[in-house]
């Protein structure tokens, strides 16, 4: 898949940046691989570095107050860099419309989030940003979408939840640590699934992943404060963890099933 943009330059010339990858399908823990591709306007310029980076617009709940002294809340999306590779650090001059290519890779973490599953991408803002240090460029933060499916525990889990009767009606990050978990960036993803005729009474499921090279915690809750995860007016919460080497989908099935029996008899 090739994505390509042009710089926005100060005076003369102006230059492309293109960027094609090997595929655009990749798991966590997985590696992006493919080719830059920087050709020069009409005058000659100087590339000196060349980067690429896995970006995520995060949601930030802050609490303010207004004029009255009244506390309020509001949410901003801020810019997180997921993962970030240094492609090319050396000074390079290009005459007009000389092309310079470059292969990259990028290693994207186990805690990324899940941007597509079952070929539906559901999760924006988050993909691969091509940085070029130029002169007189203004290179900008666009983002080329890339598919990142679930490993196969986490796929077990939302095929589980799916056969159980529950629709996904989205997901979004929240700028936040969680105490006790796998989790290393400065974020976390919700799954939000609507309720089950199953499980009449049970509503706004929501689901994370924490995810290292060993495993993945899975956290279930129901009638949660949004962006109080573990915690903030809901229930205990439902914890799984699941080995990447030893997925037993059915195992999985049946533990959710078990939690979600409970919480129907308690009325959630």
């Amino acid at each position: 898949m090739n994505f390509k943009r042009m710089l926005a330059t100060v005076g003369i010339g102006g230059a492309t940046v293109e960027s094609t990858l090997d595929s655009d399908r990749v798991e966590p823990g997985g590696t992006v691989s493919g080719t830059i591709k920087v050709t020069a306007g009409k005058v000659a310029q100087t590339v000196e570095g060349v980067t690429v980076g896995l970006r995520a617009t995060v949601e930030k709940d802050i609490t303010y107050k207004n004029l009255e002294g009244e506390k309020s809340k509001r949410e901003l999306n801020v810019d997180v860099v997921v993962a970030k590779n240094a492609v090319s650090e050396a000074v390079v001059t290009l005459e007009p419309g000389q092309e310079l290519e470059l292969p990259f890779e990028l290693a994207i973490p186990m805690e990324a989030p899940v941007t597509s599953f079952n070929s539906i991408r559901f999760l924006d803002y988050v993909g691969l940003n091509t940085s070029v240090a130029m002169d007189n460029a203004l290179d900008r933060k666009d983002v080329d979408p890339l598919s990142i499916t679930p490993l196969p525990a986490q796929a077990a889990v939302l095929e589980a939840l799916i056969a159980l009767g529950f629709e996904m009606r989205g997901s979004d990050l929240e700028k936040g640590e969680v105490s006790g978990a796998r989790q290393k960036l400065p974020f976390y993803q919700e799954f939000v699934f609507g309720a089950s005729e199953q499980y009449a009474g049970l509503d706004s499921l929501e689901l994370s992943f924490f995810t290292d090279d060993a495993g993945v915690d899975v956290v279930l809750e129901f009638d949660k404060e949004p962006g109080a995860l573990l915690g903030g007016g809901g229930e205990e919460p439902l914890r799984l963890s699941v080995e990447h080497g030893s997925v037993d989908p059915e195992a999985v099935t049946g533990q959710l099933r078990e939690w979600l029996d409970a919480k129907a008899a308690q009325g959630a």
